[in-house]
């Protein structure tokens, strides 16, 4: 980098486009409650992604299969990641193709009173593309997590949460922090609702 100028831009890029993620609010609170009463009445959630989004997405998983705030001890919760080992990975792409490796897991694992969360910056992955064909198939519903326009994955989805950018860094940034703040606000409905049984 030439300067701090660059450095201060990226910030103010991304505090700029975290604003934007308030029009985003009925989206955010309605994912909220279909995680909650999914999880609620006896399912899993399902989530997957590609790279930096395949990353979030085990982050996720880990946060509610383990701990996600570390004051609450809480039993853990079912967020299962579909990039499941290198074995399975491996093996369906070489045998199916790459497109088919979180659809194939969804089919084995899956049933319509679960959820799927699909993780992508572009919208456009063939594999995350077949996984929400599969999740309709099957009569699950989606959450995208997008960016840009949403791709081709924005038609496919029961509910789209697409920040409206095209840079991949900064729609990951973007996608992390709406992971935390709806797992955590899941996590409270659940604790709320273990309270009153």
């Amino acid at each position: 980098m030439k300067n701090n100028n660059q450095y201060l831009e990226a910030i103010l890029e991304s505090i700029k486009i975290k604003k934007k993620l308030i029009t985003l609010n009925k989206e955010v609170f309605l994912s909220i409650k279909k995680i909650f009463s999914t999880i609620r009445c006896g399912g899993k959630i399902f989530i997957c992604g590609n790279g930096g989004s395949a990353a979030d997405a085990q982050h996720l998983s880990a946060e509610f299969l383990v701990r996600l705030n570390p004051k609450i001890n809480r039993r853990p919760f079912p967020i299962i990641s579909l990039a499941m080992d290198t074995s399975t990975l491996t093996a369906c792409g070489n045998d199916y193709g790459f497109k088919y490796i979180f659809s194939r897991n969804l089919e084995a694992l899956g049933s319509k009173k679960d959820l799927l969360i699909a993780i992508s910056t572009s919208g456009n992955s063939r594999n995350i593309v077949e996984v929400l064909k599969q999740s309709k198939k099957m009569k699950i519903f989606s959450i995208g997590l997008l960016g840009s326009n949403g791709g081709a994955a924005k038609k496919l989805c029961s509910l789209n949460i697409i920040v409206p950018h095209k840079k991949v860094a900064r729609i990951q940034e973007s996608h992390i922090f709406l992971g935390h703040f709806i797992l955590g606000g899941v996590e409270s409905m659940l604790l709320i609702n273990q309270q009153k049984k």
